[in-house]
C-alpha cells in the first residue's frame, strides 16, 4: 500500500493525488454496479437459479479422484466390513523403544 502510494505521489504529484483516488473508487464503485446488474439480468433472462447451479457444481466435489480415493481406503465404521484381528505371533518394531 505504501508502495502505491509513493507511485501515485510520484505520478500526479501531491496537488492532483486526492482527486485521482476519489476519482478511482467512484470507477470502482461503478464497474461493481455494472458487474452486478449485468449478473442479476443475465440470471433473469436465462431463467436458471443460480444456487442451484452453484451447488450442483459443488456436489461434483465428491467424484475428485482424491475423494474417491479417500473414500476407498478409509475405516468407515459404518460399514459391515470387520477389521482382521492384529497377528500377535510376529514381534512388531517400535522405533521409540530402547
Amino acid at each position: 500500500m505504501i508502495a502505491l502510494g509513493v507511485l501515485g505521489l510520484l505520478i500526479f504529484g501531491p496537488e492532483r493525488l486526492p482527486k485521482a483516488a476519489a476519482d478511482a473508487t467512484k470507477w470502482l464503485r461503478q464497474i461493481r454496479e455494472m458487474a452486478g446488474s449485468a449478473r442479476k439480468d443475465l440470471a433473469e433472462s436465462s431463467g436458471l437459479d443460480l444456487q442451484d447451479t452453484i451447488n450442483t457444481v459443488k456436489s461434483l466435489g465428491e467424484y475428485h479422484p482424491r475423494n474417491l480415493a479417500t473414500s476407498l481406503f478409509s475405516d468407515d465404521t459404518s460399514s459391515e466390513k470387520t477389521k482382521p484381528a492384529p497377528n500377535t505371533d510376529k514381534p512388531v518394531f517400535d522405533p521409540d523403544a530402547t
